[in-house]
Protein backbone atom coordinates (compact mmCIF):
# COMPACT_ATOMS: atom_id res chain seq x y z
CA UNK A 1 0.00 0.00 0.00
CA UNK A 2 1.11 3.19 -1.02
CA UNK A 3 -0.33 6.67 0.88
CA UNK A 4 0.53 9.89 -0.56
CA UNK A 5 0.62 13.23 2.00
CA UNK A 6 0.49 16.52 0.57
CA UNK A 7 2.17 19.34 2.64
CA UNK A 8 0.47 21.84 4.91
CA UNK A 9 0.24 21.92 8.76
CA UNK A 10 -2.53 19.80 10.91
CA UNK A 11 -5.02 21.90 12.97
CA UNK A 12 -7.87 20.27 14.76
CA UNK A 13 -8.77 17.66 17.54
CA UNK A 14 -8.55 13.93 17.57
CA UNK A 15 -10.22 11.35 19.52
CA UNK A 16 -7.47 8.78 21.72
CA UNK A 17 -7.51 5.19 20.68
CA UNK A 18 -7.14 3.02 23.36
CA UNK A 19 -3.94 2.07 24.81
CA UNK A 20 -2.11 -1.27 22.97
CA UNK A 21 -0.22 -1.19 26.06
CA UNK A 22 -2.56 -1.56 28.94
CA UNK A 23 -5.18 -3.88 26.20
CA UNK A 24 -2.80 -6.42 26.28
CA UNK A 25 -2.07 -6.82 30.03
CA UNK A 26 -6.23 -6.11 30.72
CA UNK A 27 -7.14 -9.14 28.01
CA UNK A 28 -4.20 -11.50 29.32
CA UNK A 29 -5.55 -10.60 32.77
CA UNK A 30 -9.05 -11.64 32.10
CA UNK A 31 -8.39 -14.06 30.41
CA UNK A 32 -6.71 -15.85 33.69
CA UNK A 33 -9.36 -14.60 35.78
CA UNK A 34 -12.07 -16.31 37.73
CA UNK A 35 -15.32 -15.10 35.68
CA UNK A 36 -15.52 -12.98 32.47
CA UNK A 37 -14.83 -9.68 31.98
CA UNK A 38 -16.04 -6.95 29.70
CA UNK A 39 -12.67 -4.97 28.49
CA UNK A 40 -13.88 -1.61 26.65
CA UNK A 41 -11.77 -0.72 23.76
CA UNK A 42 -12.87 0.56 20.46
CA UNK A 43 -9.24 -0.32 19.11
CA UNK A 44 -8.38 -3.62 17.16
CA UNK A 45 -5.47 -3.01 15.84
CA UNK A 46 -3.05 -6.22 14.55
CA UNK A 47 -1.45 -6.71 17.67
CA UNK A 48 -3.99 -6.43 20.05
CA UNK A 49 -5.94 -8.94 17.39
CA UNK A 50 -2.77 -11.21 18.33
CA UNK A 51 -3.17 -11.40 21.44
CA UNK A 52 -7.04 -12.19 21.40
CA UNK A 53 -5.66 -14.81 19.07
CA UNK A 54 -3.45 -16.48 21.24
CA UNK A 55 -5.62 -16.24 24.22
CA UNK A 56 -8.37 -18.11 22.53
CA UNK A 57 -5.97 -20.66 21.44
CA UNK A 58 -5.46 -21.37 25.13
CA UNK A 59 -9.38 -21.80 25.34
CA UNK A 60 -10.65 -18.54 26.49
CA UNK A 61 -13.55 -17.26 24.73
CA UNK A 62 -13.50 -13.90 23.45
CA UNK A 63 -15.52 -11.67 20.85
CA UNK A 64 -15.48 -7.72 19.92
CA UNK A 65 -18.99 -6.38 20.37
CA UNK A 66 -20.09 -2.87 20.84
CA UNK A 67 -17.31 -1.56 21.76
CA UNK A 68 -15.84 -3.91 24.47
CA UNK A 69 -14.25 -8.03 24.05
CA UNK A 70 -16.40 -10.12 25.75
CA UNK A 71 -13.35 -12.32 28.08
CA UNK A 72 -14.65 -15.65 29.07
CA UNK A 73 -11.46 -17.09 30.70
CA UNK A 74 -9.35 -20.21 30.42
CA UNK A 75 -10.21 -23.20 32.03
CA UNK A 76 -6.87 -25.05 33.11
CA UNK A 77 -8.12 -28.20 32.83
CA UNK A 78 -9.39 -27.78 28.96
CA UNK A 79 -6.64 -26.37 27.81
CA UNK A 80 -6.02 -27.81 23.99
CA UNK A 81 -2.46 -29.47 23.82
CA UNK A 82 -0.24 -29.28 21.84
CA UNK A 83 -1.80 -25.80 20.76
CA UNK A 84 -0.48 -23.09 18.40
CA UNK A 85 -0.44 -19.75 19.54
CA UNK A 86 -0.10 -16.94 16.32
CA UNK A 87 1.84 -13.85 17.66
CA UNK A 88 1.85 -12.41 13.96
CA UNK A 89 4.88 -9.49 14.99
CA UNK A 90 3.86 -8.60 18.37
CA UNK A 91 6.54 -8.74 20.45
CA UNK A 92 4.53 -8.00 23.74
CA UNK A 93 1.95 -10.61 22.71
CA UNK A 94 5.44 -13.50 22.40
CA UNK A 95 6.89 -11.89 25.57
CA UNK A 96 4.15 -11.72 27.48
CA UNK A 97 2.15 -15.36 26.66
CA UNK A 98 5.88 -17.52 26.85
CA UNK A 99 6.17 -17.95 30.68
CA UNK A 100 2.50 -17.55 31.01
CA UNK A 101 1.97 -20.98 28.79
CA UNK A 102 5.16 -22.55 30.61
CA UNK A 103 3.22 -21.28 33.84
CA UNK A 104 -0.01 -23.13 32.95
CA UNK A 105 1.99 -26.46 31.84
CA UNK A 106 0.77 -26.29 28.36
CA UNK A 107 2.99 -27.40 24.98
CA UNK A 108 2.59 -25.26 22.47
CA UNK A 109 4.07 -23.70 19.17
CA UNK A 110 4.56 -20.14 18.55
CA UNK A 111 4.56 -18.69 15.47
CA UNK A 112 6.35 -14.87 14.94
CA UNK A 113 6.15 -12.93 11.59
CA UNK A 114 8.32 -10.32 10.09
CA UNK A 115 11.62 -9.78 12.65
CA UNK A 116 10.01 -10.81 15.92
CA UNK A 117 11.59 -14.38 15.49
CA UNK A 118 14.96 -12.39 15.55
CA UNK A 119 14.10 -10.33 18.48
CA UNK A 120 16.24 -11.72 21.55
CA UNK A 121 14.42 -13.67 24.30
CA UNK A 122 17.13 -14.23 26.21
CA UNK A 123 17.97 -14.18 29.00
CA UNK A 124 13.85 -15.09 29.87
CA UNK A 125 14.27 -18.45 28.27
CA UNK A 126 17.13 -19.55 30.03
CA UNK A 127 14.88 -18.70 33.32
CA UNK A 128 12.22 -20.97 31.88
CA UNK A 129 14.95 -23.62 31.16
CA UNK A 130 16.34 -23.26 34.49
CA UNK A 131 12.95 -24.09 36.10
CA UNK A 132 11.02 -26.73 34.42
CA UNK A 133 10.60 -25.67 30.79
CA UNK A 134 11.87 -27.19 27.34
CA UNK A 135 12.20 -24.44 24.91
CA UNK A 136 13.54 -24.84 21.09
CA UNK A 137 13.70 -21.50 19.46
CA UNK A 138 13.91 -21.38 15.53
CA UNK A 139 14.47 -18.01 14.31
CA UNK A 140 14.55 -19.20 10.21
CA UNK A 141 10.69 -20.93 10.89
CA UNK A 142 9.59 -18.30 13.11
CA UNK A 143 8.98 -20.80 15.50
CA UNK A 144 9.45 -21.57 19.38
CA UNK A 145 8.32 -24.47 20.82
CA UNK A 146 7.59 -24.38 24.21
CA UNK A 147 6.68 -27.72 26.90
CA UNK A 148 6.81 -28.77 30.22
CA UNK A 149 5.92 -27.40 33.63
CA UNK A 150 7.23 -24.14 35.40
CA UNK A 151 8.50 -24.21 38.93
CA UNK A 152 8.53 -21.83 40.94
CA UNK A 153 11.62 -20.38 42.66
CA UNK A 154 14.18 -17.37 42.16
CA UNK A 155 13.73 -16.07 39.08
CA UNK A 156 16.33 -13.38 38.00
CA UNK A 157 16.18 -10.78 34.97
CA UNK A 158 18.32 -7.77 33.94
CA UNK A 159 16.34 -4.62 34.32
CA UNK A 160 18.42 -3.10 30.76
CA UNK A 161 17.42 -5.97 28.89
CA UNK A 162 13.45 -5.63 28.20
CA UNK A 163 10.67 -4.86 30.37
CA UNK A 164 8.53 -7.33 28.69
CA UNK A 165 10.22 -10.12 30.04
CA UNK A 166 9.26 -8.56 33.73
CA UNK A 167 6.13 -8.48 32.87
CA UNK A 168 5.48 -11.90 31.50
CA UNK A 169 6.86 -13.39 34.52
CA UNK A 170 4.66 -10.63 37.05
CA UNK A 171 1.94 -12.84 34.88
CA UNK A 172 3.17 -16.47 34.80
CA UNK A 173 4.29 -16.91 38.60
CA UNK A 174 0.37 -16.43 40.64
CA UNK A 175 0.01 -19.10 38.57
CA UNK A 176 2.38 -21.27 40.10
CA UNK A 177 1.77 -23.92 43.33
CA UNK A 178 4.87 -22.36 45.34
CA UNK A 179 5.98 -18.88 46.15
CA UNK A 180 8.66 -17.27 44.11
CA UNK A 181 11.06 -14.10 43.96
CA UNK A 182 11.68 -12.09 40.83
CA UNK A 183 14.83 -10.39 40.75
CA UNK A 184 15.89 -7.59 38.85
CA UNK A 185 19.02 -6.49 38.39
CA UNK A 186 20.83 -3.17 37.76
CA UNK A 187 18.61 -0.27 36.60
CA UNK A 188 14.84 -1.27 35.55
CA UNK A 189 14.74 0.77 32.08
CA UNK A 190 11.26 1.19 30.49
CA UNK A 191 10.08 1.18 34.53
CA UNK A 192 6.48 2.77 33.22
CA UNK A 193 5.57 -0.21 31.29
CA UNK A 194 6.26 -2.74 34.64
CA UNK A 195 4.29 -0.01 36.35
CA UNK A 196 1.04 -0.51 33.68
CA UNK A 197 1.43 -4.44 34.48
CA UNK A 198 1.66 -4.33 38.18
CA UNK A 199 -1.74 -1.74 37.92
CA UNK A 200 -3.43 -4.53 35.97
CA UNK A 201 -1.90 -7.07 38.53
CA UNK A 202 -3.78 -4.49 40.97
CA UNK A 203 -7.54 -4.48 39.23
CA UNK A 204 -7.58 -8.43 39.42
CA UNK A 205 -6.55 -8.46 43.43
CA UNK A 206 -2.93 -9.38 42.64
CA UNK A 207 -0.62 -6.56 44.88
CA UNK A 208 2.87 -8.74 44.88
CA UNK A 209 5.35 -6.77 47.79
CA UNK A 210 8.24 -5.12 46.69
CA UNK A 211 11.58 -5.46 48.24
CA UNK A 212 14.46 -3.45 46.70
CA UNK A 213 15.17 -4.86 43.08
CA UNK A 214 12.85 -7.88 43.80
CA UNK A 215 8.74 -9.08 44.31
CA UNK A 216 7.82 -12.02 46.34
CA UNK A 217 5.21 -13.52 44.20
CA UNK A 218 2.67 -15.74 45.89
CA UNK A 219 0.45 -18.64 44.79
CA UNK A 220 -3.16 -16.25 43.71
CA UNK A 221 -6.09 -15.94 41.83
CA UNK A 222 -6.76 -13.35 39.08
CA UNK A 223 -10.49 -11.66 40.17
CA UNK A 224 -12.11 -10.25 37.91
CA UNK A 225 -13.54 -6.67 38.53
CA UNK A 226 -16.45 -7.25 35.86
CA UNK A 227 -15.76 -3.96 33.41
CA UNK A 228 -12.88 -2.41 32.52
CA UNK A 229 -11.96 0.68 30.14
CA UNK A 230 -8.50 1.10 27.83
CA UNK A 231 -7.36 4.28 28.65
CA UNK A 232 -5.94 5.95 25.66
CA UNK A 233 -2.44 5.34 24.54
CA UNK A 234 0.04 8.02 24.77
CA UNK A 235 2.14 6.59 21.99
CA UNK A 236 -0.35 6.81 19.25
CA UNK A 237 -1.17 10.40 20.73
CA UNK A 238 2.73 11.54 20.10
CA UNK A 239 2.38 12.05 15.93
CA UNK A 240 -0.59 14.28 16.57
CA UNK A 241 1.20 16.38 19.71
CA UNK A 242 4.04 16.63 17.41
CA UNK A 243 2.60 17.72 14.35
CA UNK A 244 0.65 20.35 16.75
CA UNK A 245 3.81 21.95 17.67
CA UNK A 246 5.19 22.11 14.19
CA UNK A 247 2.39 24.72 12.43
CA UNK A 248 -0.84 25.75 12.11
CA UNK A 249 -3.31 26.40 15.11
CA UNK A 250 -2.49 23.26 16.95
CA UNK A 251 -3.60 19.59 18.15
CA UNK A 252 -6.01 18.46 20.67
CA UNK A 253 -6.12 14.66 21.49
CA UNK A 254 -9.26 14.21 23.41
CA UNK A 255 -9.51 11.31 25.85
CA UNK A 256 -6.13 11.25 27.26
CA UNK A 257 -5.64 10.51 30.74
CA UNK A 258 -2.72 13.00 32.60
CA UNK A 259 -2.03 10.91 35.56
CA UNK A 260 -1.51 7.68 33.40
CA UNK A 261 1.30 5.58 34.25
CA UNK A 262 2.26 5.46 30.59
CA UNK A 263 5.79 6.37 29.91
CA UNK A 264 4.89 8.00 27.11
CA UNK A 265 3.16 10.93 28.52
CA UNK A 266 6.32 11.96 28.51
CA UNK A 267 6.31 13.45 24.94
CA UNK A 268 4.62 16.64 26.05
CA UNK A 269 7.41 17.07 28.69
CA UNK A 270 9.41 17.12 25.84
CA UNK A 271 8.06 19.42 23.22
CA UNK A 272 7.60 21.73 25.78
CA UNK A 273 11.43 21.29 26.72
CA UNK A 274 11.77 21.74 22.82
CA UNK A 275 9.76 24.94 23.02
CA UNK A 276 6.23 24.01 22.05
CA UNK A 277 2.98 25.74 23.54
CA UNK A 278 1.71 22.64 25.29
CA UNK A 279 -1.43 22.98 27.83
CA UNK A 280 -2.66 19.55 28.75
CA UNK A 281 -3.04 17.40 25.80
CA UNK A 282 -2.62 20.45 23.39
CA UNK A 283 0.30 21.33 21.42
CA UNK A 284 0.66 24.23 19.47
CA UNK A 285 3.69 26.24 17.50
CA UNK A 286 6.50 27.76 19.82
CA UNK A 287 10.25 28.96 18.89
CA UNK A 288 11.71 25.77 18.73
CA UNK A 289 15.03 25.19 20.22
CA UNK A 290 17.12 21.83 19.60
CA UNK A 291 17.79 19.32 23.11
CA UNK A 292 18.96 15.95 24.23
CA UNK A 293 16.57 13.14 24.43
CA UNK A 294 17.20 10.42 26.59
CA UNK A 295 15.32 7.43 25.09
CA UNK A 296 15.65 4.69 27.91
CA UNK A 297 12.74 4.91 29.08
CA UNK A 298 10.53 6.31 25.70
CA UNK A 299 11.71 4.25 23.01
CA UNK A 300 8.56 4.44 20.89
CA UNK A 301 8.91 8.32 20.87
CA UNK A 302 12.12 8.61 19.07
CA UNK A 303 11.21 8.46 15.83
CA UNK A 304 7.75 11.22 15.99
CA UNK A 305 10.04 13.47 17.74
CA UNK A 306 13.39 13.16 15.45
CA UNK A 307 11.08 14.40 12.78
CA UNK A 308 10.11 17.46 14.74
CA UNK A 309 13.80 17.75 15.56
CA UNK A 310 14.69 17.20 12.27
CA UNK A 311 12.54 21.09 11.27
CA UNK A 312 14.49 22.97 14.28
CA UNK A 313 17.95 24.59 13.27
CA UNK A 314 21.00 22.98 15.36
CA UNK A 315 21.32 19.93 16.92
CA UNK A 316 19.33 17.53 18.62
CA UNK A 317 21.30 14.23 20.23
CA UNK A 318 18.96 11.16 20.99
CA UNK A 319 20.74 8.66 23.38
CA UNK A 320 20.19 5.65 25.04
CA UNK A 321 17.98 4.19 22.30
CA UNK A 322 20.50 0.64 21.37
CA UNK A 323 17.22 -1.27 21.85
CA UNK A 324 15.66 0.33 18.89
CA UNK A 325 17.49 -1.30 16.58
CA UNK A 326 15.65 -4.67 18.01
CA UNK A 327 12.36 -3.30 16.90
CA UNK A 328 10.36 -4.20 13.73
CA UNK A 329 12.99 -2.93 12.03
CA UNK A 330 16.34 -0.95 13.39
CA UNK A 331 14.73 1.69 13.93
CA UNK A 332 17.62 3.79 14.69
CA UNK A 333 18.52 3.00 10.80
CA UNK A 334 14.98 3.00 9.44
CA UNK A 335 14.78 6.95 11.62
CA UNK A 336 18.00 8.45 9.86
CA UNK A 337 17.33 7.09 6.35
CA UNK A 338 13.93 8.04 6.52
CA UNK A 339 14.52 11.34 7.51
CA UNK A 340 17.44 11.81 5.08
CA UNK A 341 15.54 10.84 2.46
CA UNK A 342 13.28 13.35 3.00
CA UNK A 343 15.69 16.33 3.03
CA UNK A 344 17.51 15.97 6.51
CA UNK A 345 20.23 15.65 8.08
CA UNK A 346 20.78 13.07 10.65
CA UNK A 347 23.42 10.81 11.65
CA UNK A 348 23.29 6.95 13.49
CA UNK A 349 25.52 6.59 16.49
CA UNK A 350 25.85 2.80 18.15
CA UNK A 351 22.80 3.61 20.40
CA UNK A 352 21.73 6.78 19.35
CA UNK A 353 20.72 9.48 16.42
CA UNK A 354 22.48 13.27 15.75
CA UNK A 355 20.02 15.40 14.29
CA UNK A 356 21.06 18.51 12.36
CA UNK A 357 18.07 20.17 11.89
CA UNK A 358 16.78 22.41 9.35
CA UNK A 359 14.19 25.28 9.31
CA UNK A 360 12.40 22.73 5.86
CA UNK A 361 12.72 19.20 4.80
CA UNK A 362 12.19 18.65 0.94
CA UNK A 363 9.89 15.78 0.79
CA UNK A 364 10.09 12.53 -0.91
CA UNK A 365 9.87 8.59 -0.95
CA UNK A 366 10.13 6.64 1.66
CA UNK A 367 9.64 2.90 2.51
CA UNK A 368 8.75 2.22 6.19
CA UNK A 369 10.37 -1.10 6.21
CA UNK A 370 7.36 -2.59 8.04
CA UNK A 371 7.47 -0.77 10.81
CA UNK A 372 4.24 1.36 11.56
CA UNK A 373 6.33 4.04 14.03
CA UNK A 374 8.31 5.06 10.79
CA UNK A 375 4.98 5.84 9.20
CA UNK A 376 3.94 8.16 12.22
CA UNK A 377 7.84 9.05 11.65
CA UNK A 378 7.00 10.35 7.66
CA UNK A 379 3.79 11.81 8.28
CA UNK A 380 4.89 14.13 10.84
CA UNK A 381 7.86 15.26 8.64
CA UNK A 382 4.70 15.82 5.98
CA UNK A 383 4.20 19.20 8.13
CA UNK A 384 7.43 20.45 7.18
CA UNK A 385 8.42 19.74 3.75
CA UNK A 386 7.99 21.35 0.95
CA UNK A 387 6.55 18.77 -1.04
CA UNK A 388 4.62 15.64 -0.82
CA UNK A 389 5.97 13.00 1.15
CA UNK A 390 5.27 9.20 -0.23
CA UNK A 391 5.26 6.77 1.93
CA UNK A 392 5.29 2.50 0.29
CA UNK A 393 4.52 -0.38 2.69
CA UNK A 394 1.92 2.40 4.93
CA UNK A 395 -0.07 -1.19 5.31
CA UNK A 396 2.36 -1.12 8.55
CA UNK A 397 0.37 1.06 10.41
CA UNK A 398 -2.38 -1.36 11.00
CA UNK A 399 0.13 -2.58 13.15
CA UNK A 400 -1.13 -0.34 16.16
CA UNK A 401 -3.64 2.03 14.49
CA UNK A 402 -5.84 1.11 11.73
CA UNK A 403 -7.63 4.26 11.41
CA UNK A 404 -4.73 6.72 11.50
CA UNK A 405 -5.24 8.15 7.86
CA UNK A 406 -8.52 8.79 8.59
CA UNK A 407 -7.53 10.91 11.79
CA UNK A 408 -4.83 12.33 9.84
CA UNK A 409 -7.69 14.11 7.16
CA UNK A 410 -9.52 14.77 10.07
CA UNK A 411 -6.72 17.36 11.01
CA UNK A 412 -6.76 19.16 7.53
CA UNK A 413 -4.10 16.71 5.58
CA UNK A 414 -4.63 15.90 1.99
CA UNK A 415 -4.04 12.31 2.06
CA UNK A 416 -4.22 10.01 -0.91
CA UNK A 417 -4.24 5.69 -0.28
CA UNK A 418 -3.43 3.88 -3.59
Amino acid sequence: MTVTIQPGSASGIVQAIGSKSVAHRQLICAALADKPTHVFCENQSQDIAATVRCLQSLGASIWHEGGAYRVVPIHRERIPQPCTLNCGESGSTLRFLVPVVCALGVTATFQMAGRLAQRPMEPLATQLREHGCTITHDPVAGQMVVSGQLKSGTFTIPGNVSSQFITGLLFALPLLGGESSLVVEGELESRAYVDLTLSALQTFGITPPQSGGAWTISPAVFRSPGTLRVEGDWSNAAPWLCMGVLGGEGVTVEGMDPNSLQGDKAVCDILARMGGQVRGTTARPGTLTPTTIDARNIPDLVPVLSAVAAAIPGQTQVTGAARLRLKESDRLTTTAQTLNALGGDVEETQEGLIIRGRARLAGGTVDAQGDHRIVMLAAVASVVCAGPVTITGAEAIRKSYPTFWDDLRGLGKEVVEG
